[in-house]
This record gives structure tokens, C-alpha cells and sequence, in this order.
């Protein structure tokens, strides 16, 4: 290479400057990169043969901001062996201010977030009441946001920027604001009303706007469904104030509805033993509650049709208890000689 092309002055540094530049932003990427593998090899294991695990959190937790400044500090070192412009300068220093401010942001958080989970949630776990475990996720967020908030503001703070004008100056645009914001607003106060009338509570079953699982967060603005499938649905608070819920969990005994068809030869004496039947099967199971009925309700088409109603007490297995009920029914019929009709149609032929 002609050394004396390195010479040349582009945008007030020659190009060697630029390479010398270029090459501390360089080293600080490597300098980075081996402090990460520090940290993932020495520091880590030397945390992980103490007792405590306090210290492995903040080794784990510290490890990518920690990089993340030293890049930061090259690119800070690398600008000050420039010549650059006044609006240059500013632009890179007012970067580096918002950007370190907001690196020490994320450190904060995560080191609160690994704690909180570590610590604060098992707390709440160990409770009776689930309203702490309501609570969490909401202090979570919510100190999350404050962490967040604080650090953009010390950046922009000390990039130079009046925050409190451009707050100010948000009053401009109060209107438009209100309105893209109306959605979040209802499903803020959609998160107050579930808290006030409780609906519904954490691990509850419920059924809303088509969707049918269970509760497994609620949140300021949004609550987290687990539908019988097995997938996450999150459903914004707002919907729980505009649509019916039903509370599935809610629910003293489990309606069983059973419409039984007996073939048109069963007698008269036939039918009321298939009736006496079916209240001694429910009798004799611990599972289910008072208010059976029991009724020879239709002639139908094909069968006289038998409807019989029974609750599952709260608690108990539903499908296990149904087809123990189906069983003894199909077991007790037969042992009488009560036959189940089946969908028949009898043919008259008119001979002439």
C-alpha cells in the first residue's frame, strides 16, 4: 500500500486517522468479546461453588451491559481522535450520553428482574391468597416501565435536551394523543374493574369471547388465557367489560344431561324399572349431588325417550365420573333386558 495515500484528508482526518479510528472501535468489539468469555467461564463457575445465589445472578445478569459499555467506551475514545465537526460532535456525544444511559437501564432491569423472579415471586407463591400473585406480574411491569422511564430521561437529560419542554410539548398533540391512546386507556380501567369485581381469579377456568382455558396471568392492560388446546391467548382487559364471562370455575356442580332412547317393545313396567334404575346409580355414586330428575319425557320417532339429569359435585373428575355413569348404565341395562333403540323405520306395503 502507497503510505502516502493514508495521507489524504477526508472530512478533516486523513485516512490513517480514520484506519486508527476504526481499528479502537475494533479492539474494544474484541476487548468485549473476551470479557464475555470471561465472564461465561471463569466468573460463572467461580459463582456457581458459593453458596448463595446472589452472585450468580449478577454474573449472569451483568455480563452483555458490562460489554456493551466497553464498545460504547471505544466508540467514545475513537470519536475524540477525530477532527469533526461542531454538529458532528454533538450528534456522536449526545448518542453515547442516551446510549450509556439507557445500557445502565438495562443493567437495572435485569438485575431486578432475575431478583424478582429469584426471590419475590416464590414469596408469593407460598401464600394462601392468589391476590399476590395478581399483584406480581403488575409490580413487575410496573417497575420495569420506572426503570426504563428514568433511564430515558437522565440520557436525554444529559444529551442536552429540555425533557420537561418536550413533555410540555405534548399538549400540542393532547387530542390525537387521547385518541390513539383510548384503546390502552380501556384496557387499563378494564384491569382496575377485573381487580374490583373479580370475575374471576388466577387458575380460574372461564369462557370469553369464543375462548375457553384458564387464567394464568392478568395484567394491567391484557390478561393471558391457556385454552384446553394448550395455546396462550392474550385477551385485552377491555374485552372482560364488553363481553359476558363465564366463570366455569365458578360452578357448585357440573350439569350432566343425558336423553336415553328405549326400543318401542320396552313395557310400561319396563320403562319405570329403567327410571328406578337410573336413581340408583346416582344414589350409590359419592360424586354426584342432590337435584337428580328424572323423567319418561318423548315418544319419539324411534324410541321412548328417557331424560335423565344428575350434577357432578365441584371438584371432582367430569369425564372420569361420566363414564363411570355410562357404564353402570349400560351395565344395569343389559343385566335387565333393557334394550337401547336405534334410528328404524318401519315400511307399510298397500297390496292391491
Amino acid at each position: 500500500m502507497d503510505m502516502g495515500n493514508l495521507t489524504y484528508v477526508y472530512w478533516g482526518n486523513t485516512v490513517y486517522e480514520w484506519i486508527y479510528a476504526l481499528l479502537i472501535v475494533f479492539a474494544s468489539v474484541i476487548i468485549g468479546k473476551v470479557l464475555y468469555w470471561i465472564f461465561g467461564s471463569i466468573f460463572k463457575r467461580m459463582a456457581a461453588k458459593t453458596k448463595s445465589d446472589i452472585d450468580d445472578i449478577i454474573v449472569d445478569m451483568i455480563e452483555e451491559p458490562i460489554v456493551l459499555s466497553i464498545i460504547l467506551g471505544g466508540f467514545w475514545y475513537a470519536s475524540n481522535t477525530l477532527v469533526l465537526s461542531q454538529f458532528a460532535q454533538d450528534l456522536v456525544g449526545k448518542a453515547l450520553n442516551i446510549a450509556l444511559a439507557i445500557n445502565i437501564a438495562w443493567l437495572i432491569s435485569r438485575l431486578f428482574d432475575s431478583m424478582f423472579k429469584k426471590y419475590i415471586i416464590p414469596l408469593a407463591d407460598k401464600t394462601e391468597t392468589d391476590l399476590d400473585d395478581q399483584l406480581m406480574p403488575i409490580i413487575r411491569k410496573g417497575a420495569k416501565f420506572i426503570i426504563w422511564s428514568v433511564g430515558f430521561i437522565v440520557g436525554m437529560n444529559n444529551a442536552g435536551y429540555d425533557v420537561a419542554a418536550l413533555i410540555a410539548g405534548l399538549g400540542i398533540g393532547g387530542l390525537a394523543l387521547a385518541m390513539a391512546s383510548k384503546d390502552m386507556v380501556s384496557n387499563i380501567f378494564g384491569g382496575f374493574t377485573i381487580f374490583a369485581d373479580k370475575p374471576f381469579t388466577l387458575n380460574d377456568r372461564v369462557k370469553v369471547s369464543g375462548y375457553d382455558g384458564n387464567i394464568i396471568e392478568i395484567g394491567v392492560r391484557s390478561t393471558r388465557l391457556k385454552t384446553l388446546e394448550g395455546r396462550i391467548v392474550t385477551i385485552p382487559n377491555s374485552r372482560f367489560s364488553d363481553s359476558p364471562v363465564e366463570n366455569v370455575s365458578s360452578e357448585e356442580s357440573r350439569k350432566v344431561v343425558l336423553n336415553l332412547g328405549l326400543t318401542y317393545d320396552t313395557s310400561a313396567d319396563g320403562m319405570r324399572r329403567a327410571m328406578d334404575i337410573l336413581g340408583e346409580i346416582d344414589a350409590a355414586d359419592e360424586r354426584t349431588t342432590d337435584g337428580t330428575k328424572i323423567a319418561f319425557n318423548a315418544f319419539g320417532d324411534s324410541a321412548l325417550n328417557i331424560l335423565f339429569i344428575y350434577y357432578i359435585k365441584k371438584g371432582e373428575d367430569i369425564l372420569k365420573t361420566m363414564t363411570d355413569m355410562d357404564l353402570a348404565i349400560l351395565e344395569r341395562f343389559s343385566a335387565e333386558g333393557l334394550d337401547f333403540a336405534f334410528p328404524t323405520q318401519t315400511i307399510y306395503a298397500k297390496r292391491e
